[in-house]
């Protein structure tokens, strides 16, 4: 049986509707520009400053990006860094979470401000420094995991969705003679999928984005993942060198160069979340409905 809706109701909704269209397009606009102007000359580009659907599309942007083996390397380096980097960060983030959801804990409480204390103060980027060097990490993509393997906000998370397990889950596997390793391992984690799914692709995005610590950390230039590559491609851009050669030799405008830059690393890391979308809400809600 349909049930007749109310004028009132009718008008909220084509507001709502409307509101929603405005606000889907207003997020898609950006993108849109990234990508047509990536594909757009630099003359058109400076003639219509904002171009939507390009007159003669052209790939001399993405030539000019691709030209140098190196960037392959470096894309390379980039997915190892964001896979194992991610799982470094999982691993550790659920071996931290979990403990700290269980209120039999002793010392809970006195854990978890130190956890929040860490989201508003930092040592800063000198001491960071002094203490990779020390512990011998420079120009090791450990420099890059380890010193981030925990995220505060994640953690907290990922500890409120423990938290709201059934306490009769926990008390019926110790029954069973699971120990407290076993009991994360075969019920909390495989419970928490939503959750583990949404926290992986924060810590996923993190890392593919992450740039001045494999700059700060990593002298090594072949070593470089794909951002500070990109990074450097404009800043030669806009100083007017080629990223082959050694003589100044203007090959590329910059404008249209920065745009296929954005879109090079951005589309990699967007094909992800396709996959984990259906998971993406569901987790953030329940991880965020205790403290």
């Amino acid at each position: 049986m349909k049930i007749k809706q109310s004028a009132g109701s009718k008008t909220f909704d084509w507001v709502n509707h409307l509101f929603l269209v405005l606000f889907a397009t207003a997020m898609l606009l950006p993108l849109l520009y990234v990508l047509s102007g990536s594909l757009t000359s630099d003359e058109e580009l400076a003639l219509k400053k904002i171009v939507i659907i390009p007159a003669n599309p052209t790939l001399d942007s993405y030539r000019y990006i691709l030209s140098s083996g190196i960037i392959f390397t470096s894309l390379m380096y980039s997915v190892l860094i964001t896979v194992v980097g991610t799982a470094i960060n999982m691993f550790s983030t659920a071996l931290m979470a979990y403990p700290l959801s269980r209120r039999s804990l002793r010392g809970r409480s006195p854990f978890m401000k130190i956890v929040i204390f860490t989201m508003l103060f930092h040592g800063g980027m000198i001491p960071g420094y002094l203490l990779v060097k020390s512990l011998g990490l420079l120009n090791s993509y450990w420099s890059l995991w380890l010193p981030g393997a925990i995220s505060a906000f994640n953690l907290i998370l990922m500890k409120n969705f423990f938290q709201e397990l059934p306490d009769g889950i926990e008390e019926a596997a110790k029954i069973d003679g699971c120990n407290d390793l076993q009991i994360l391992v075969r019920m909390a984690l495989p419970l928490s999928m939503p959750s583990l799914a949404a926290l992986t692709l924060f810590y996923a995005v993190g890392n593919w984005n992450s740039y001045f610590n494999a700059l700060m950390y990593i002298s090594d230039s072949y070593k470089w993942p794909i951002q500070v590559w990109l990074r450097q491609i404009v800043i030669l851009s806009q100083a007017g060198f080629d990223i082959n050669a050694t003589t100044e030799e203007f090959v590329q405008p910059p404008e249209t160069t920065k745009l296929a830059v954005i879109a090079v690393a951005t589309v990699p890391i967007l094909c992800v979340y396709p996959f984990l979308q259906k998971y993406f809400a569901k987790g953030v809600l329940l991880g965020s409905v205790k403290g």
